[in-house]
């Protein structure tokens, strides 16, 4: 007989029930948790069929008037490698895609889950990818949904896998939810994606997170001078206002885009957000690149001690990482040469500053010649986030483009102004700006 103890059923129900009884209930736990994600979508879309079924009735209708058929079918690779036809309705017109419940009613898709692939696709993934078969493909998948929020940082494969290895049936419910959200916030189809995106006179660059990295890793490694700035569309408003902060941003080496705001401008402009490369995001990457390339960091700004807790918590995460030193930004005009002078002599290859915009820019530009680091930009309130003392927005919340109601909830009083008043504002300038560009 087997000494193996079955594990306990967790939280009150487990404590209420003796031992017998958990063993007794596990094996049917398990097999309900397995279930509920088909459940969820069987639930959902055969509620979804009969709100919606005059439509579909009559999309069924018009298709058949117009093609003779009431279904294109595309054939996709579902679960275990099995073949099925993916279902819209024929002919043109909209409302094609609400042929897809009959696929996650009848159990072709899920809602959520890695991207259904062709046939001709399947003969062309690596062996290291056959593991996304082992669940259902969904109509709403996680790389997809952050790619089109400009989150996709990662590949596909590694995003299927993090899906894949992780994903509970909690996760498949609130992926599914996220999905319709981010289908809003993200835009439909894609469209053009011009190098430089152009917002009254502020050039951004439009480009992923891995080339931003290995531009500063260009940078460092070529010993090239380099000044970077990050922009929001609370700094494109402050610069529409301030000469001398539009000046800086046009003098600078790069302008990366940062929020869900200058994607959503972007959409207004016909033009599409390659990546929301905010300094957020990429800081933790930047010290691994770091790590691994053997240069080292600078942190300047924050309330006195943050900027240290932020570079303790990053030697945590990555131990090869070397950052030259820390410094608040609270220092008077007599003290910053000082500053400047100790900056210079970590030999620091990037320096990051955090005196909140447009100080930071401005201060980087005015004292550029006389820094030594190879690039340097500005980084706004990074280093809280990063040492514990705010907390940043869930995952969840920055898939669906709203993490910016996450810091007005945490600093209504600080951050009031730039979203009540300052996102609808900016919708405004980028709404004039598109209609001179058609005038």
């Amino acid at each position: 007989m087997s000494n193996q103890k079955t594990p306990p059923i967790p939280g009150p129900l487990g404590q209420r029930l003796r031992p017998a009884y958990q063993r007794a209930l596990l094996p049917w736990l398990f097999v309900l948790h397995s279930a509920l994600p088909r459940i969820f979508d069987v639930t959902t879309s055969a509620l979804l069929i009969l709100l919606f079924f005059p439509l579909l009735a009559l999309r069924a209708i018009l298709a058949y008037r117009e093609t003779g058929l009431i279904f294109n079918r595309r054939r996709q690779i579902g679960l275990f490698q099995e073949e099925f036809d993916r279902l819209s309705f024929a002919g043109k017109g909209p409302g094609k895609s609400m042929a897809l419940l009959l696929n996650v009613l009848r159990g072709d898709l899920a809602w959520a889950g890695p991207r259904a692939v062709s046939p001709e696709e399947l003969v062309n993934l690596p062996a290291n990818a056959l593991f996304r078969f082992g669940v259902k493909p969904g109509v709403i998948s996680l790389f997809l949904l952050r790619k089109k929020i400009g989150l996709a940082y990662e590949d596909e494969l590694a995003t299927d896998h993090e899906f894949y290895y992780s994903a509970s049936a909690k996760d498949h419910v609130g992926l599914s939810l996220r999905g319709v959200v981010g289908s809003v916030l993200g835009g439909g189809e894609p469209r053009p994606a011009p190098p430089l995106l152009n917002f009254w006179g502020v050039e951004i660059v439009n480009t992923t997170m891995q080339e931003a990295l290995e531009w500063i890793d260009r940078h460092v490694m070529e010993q090239q001078k380099a000044f970077m700035a990050f922009v929001n569309p609370d700094c494109l408003n402050i610069a529409y206002a301030n000469e001398e902060y539009l000046k800086v941003l046009q003098a600078a080496d790069r302008v990366l885009p940062d929020g869900i705001g200058i994607n959503i401008g972007c959409r207004m402009l016909n033009q599409s957000l390659l990546a929301n490369v905010n300094g957020t995001d990429l800081f933790p990457r930047l010290c691994e690149h770091a790590a691994n390339a053997g240069y080292s960091l600078f942190l300047l700004g924050g309330m006195p001690g943050i900027a240290e807790r932020a570079a303790e918590a990053m030697r945590q995460r990555y131990p090869n990482l070397v950052i030259a030193g820390a410094h608040d930004g609270f220092f008077s005009a007599r003290q910053e040469p000082k500053i400047i002078e100790a900056i210079n002599d970590s030999g620091a290859a990037v320096l990051l500053v955090g005196f909140g915009v447009p100080k930071q820019e401005l201060w980087l530009a005015r004292n550029h010649a006389a820094l030594k680091p190879f690039v340097c930009f500005g980084v706004g309130g990074l280093f809280d986030f990063y040492s514990g003392r705010i907390r940043r927005a869930p995952v969840w919340m920055r898939e669906i483009g709203m993490e910016w109601s996450w810091r007005l909830i945490q600093e209504p009083g600080r951050m009031w102004r730039r979203y009540v008043i300052g996102n609808p504002l900016f919708i405004y300038r980028v709404w004039r700006q598109r209609q001179q560009q058609q005038a």
